[in-house]
């Protein structure tokens, strides 16, 4: 039997019934509420927000093309029975709250404002609204809990409870949480912070096992002060990845033909857009060095500079234009130790700040793991790398972006480092590597294969 879906918490949603509440009177009077954009069907037949903007009139563009679409398929999808709705007259009135009590519906016979759903008007009158309301025809005002609260106490008398917390609390994150799970120095950590406050764009550069896809997700969870996955996004980049899947493209459909489709990116923007300038989001991409930057980002090579958030650009593929909001944080991973990435682009290295990261084994917190894990073998093993660490930096073949990170020797937090997990570590991770970084000399592999093996014996 499947298990019950969870139920949605209550939304409360700003809405303006007509230019000026022209239509307030008649929705006001039958308990309704309605939208126009009324050369539109029966909007339950739109399969996506796409579909909404290709049947809209092509002359709208840019953020009214974007509010007009997102109006539209908010008010037919996201609404729920049990909603609160504030009917607004411009920006600084209020003139009604009500409970909505039906689905979406079509009515074509109606004159104008054919798209309808029924609402059980409770208030109904005048009152100031706090500064200045959002100007769109609806708006999802959920997140906003104070300002939520202002609104029902200033039409009700009464502060309602605000939307429901989720069952389990976001866990609250913060630096010295970052730098207890993350082997960095208490300076690289305000430094790395800074530099993506700073330009928006950050590159975590370093060889293998530094941790950098770790310290990604976490970095963006300690500037977030909870770990709110639901503000973080990942890819991964690879020699086929496109604009098309970044961005948008036209996609092939089960009859034949083709539909635009949003990418990762595009859908990402929009949804921190929608969202409170002053929450951060972070686009996490993982091997951006493997993708064909000018290819993938197009437009974008401008727009995501931390002086250009904002501007507007036409999209290639749609007639409206684009712009990244400002709350957009990009966080790249780069391996220093592929020998088959060619140099990074130099139109994406200048958009972007470069951090590297070096293993942390002389970090407080990998310190601290290590003695905790009190392992006479562990201990003999860091040592080792740590030696071969030093010679692999001194080759002029190879350097510091070859060295061996942190993360090989590190085990997820209660495991325990016992001699065996160790032994594989050397015999199946390290030793093939170092067979492949010294190819041409192979007596020099051979020679730190044994001190490894000796480490671990």
């Amino acid at each position: 039997m499947a298990a019950l879906a969870e139920p949605r918490p209550r939304h409360y949603w700003l809405y303006s019934p007509g230019a000026q509440a022209s239509e307030w009177p008649e929705f006001s009077a039958s308990d309704i509420m309605a939208i126009g954009w009324d050369k539109l069907d029966n909007l339950a037949s739109y399969p996506n927000r796409e579909a909404i903007r290709q049947a809209l009139d092509v002359e709208e563009s840019g953020g009214s093309m974007r509010n007009a679409v997102l109006a539209v398929w908010q008010f037919q999808n996201e609404i729920a029975l049990g909603d609160i709705v504030y009917a607004k007259r411009g920006r600084r009135e209020i003139v009604g709250r009500g409970e909505v009590t039906s689905g979406g519906r079509f009515e074509p016979d109606r004159a104008s404002f054919r798209h309808v759903r029924s609402v059980k008007w409770t208030h109904t009158g005048s009152w100031e609204h706090p500064g200045d309301a959002a100007t769109k025809t609806l708006t999802d005002i959920t997140t906003y809990r104070d300002y939520v609260e202002k609104l029902e106490a200033l039409v009700t008398g009464d502060v309602e409870p605000g939307p429901p917390l989720p069952a389990t609390p976001l866990p609250s994150y913060d630096r010295a949480a970052f730098l207890n799970e993350v082997y960095l120095s208490d300076t690289g950590y305000d430094r790395l912070r800074s530099l993506l406050l700073r330009k928006k764009n950050v590159i975590l550069a370093g060889p293998p096992g530094v941790g950098k896809t770790f310290a990604a997700k976490r970095l963006a969870y300690s500037m977030l002060g909870v770990k709110d996955p639901s503000r973080i996004q990942t890819v991964q980049f690879h020699q086929s990845y496109s604009y098309e899947d970044f961005m948008m493209g036209y996609r092939p459909t089960e009859t034949g033909g083709f539909t635009l489709a949003e990418g990762a990116f595009y859908r990402f923007c929009e949804e921190a857009r929608a969202d409170d300038d002053d929450r951060p989001y972070f686009f996490i991409v993982d091997e951006i060095n493997r993708g064909n930057i000018s290819k993938i980002f197009g437009e974008l090579l401008m727009l995501i500079e931390a002086d250009k958030r904002g501007q507007e650009l036409r999209l290639v593929y749609k007639n409206e234009t684009f712009s990244v909001p400002a709350n957009v944080h990009i966080i790249g991973m780069m391996n220093t130790a592929d020998r088959s990435l060619a140099v990074l682009d130099y139109a994406l290295r200048r958009r972007f700040g470069f951090f590297e990261m070096s293993p942390g084994f002389g970090s407080d917190g990998f310190t601290r793991w290590q003695q905790e894990a009190g392992s006479p073998t562990l201990d003999r093993l860091i040592t080792a790398v740590v030696d071969l660490n030093r010679a692999i930096t001194n080759d002029p073949a190879l350097g510091q972006g070859f060295a061996i990170g942190h993360s090989y020797l590190t085990l997820p937090a209660g495991s325990d480092a016992d001699d065996a997990w160790l032994y594989s570590v050397v015999e199946d991770e390290l030793i093939p590597l170092l067979d492949e970084y010294w190819f041409d000399e192979p007596t020099k592999a051979e020679e730190w294969a044994g001190k490894l093996r000796s480490a671990v014996a």
